[in-house]
């Protein structure tokens, strides 16, 4: 498989496992107020409310659940934060949220796992 087939592979997966992160957000209450949001300092792949919360959410499709769990790492983390950051201050309607970083993990074969509350960033 070549390099560009093999990413199209994954950008491929990538969007289905946010479709299924969405529907399962959508089921427990949020309400989806963008997917992909892109800024200059980093993306988010979806943000969700649910009353006065606020949710940045990174979703990592793996071949396993607990390989997805790991795959989110420090760096990633400052990233999504610095982009909800840019994401309140273009939507000022949104600042007397409470945010919070959740990550939803799919996997082949097994139903997404929703991590409410994932990280913080202090």
């Amino acid at each position: 498989m070549s390099m560009t087939t093999h990413r199209q592979a994954a950008e491929l997966r990538g969007h289905r496992a946010e479709r299924r992160a969405a529907l399962l957000l959508r089921l427990k209450g949020f309400r989806l107020l963008a997917r992909r949001y892109r800024s200059p300092v980093g993306e988010i792949d979806i943000v969700a409310r649910r009353a006065r919360l606020l949710v940045a959410v990174e979703v990592k499709a793996r071949g396993d659940l607990d390989i997805a769990a790991h795959a989110i790492d420090k760096r990633q983390q400052m990233r999504i934060a610095r982009a909800t950051d840019h994401f309140l201050a273009a939507n000022p309607s949104y600042a007397d949220c409470q945010v919070r970083f959740d990550a939803v993990l799919v996997a082949p074969g097994k139903l997404p796992r929703h991590i409410p509350d994932a990280w913080r960033i202090e």
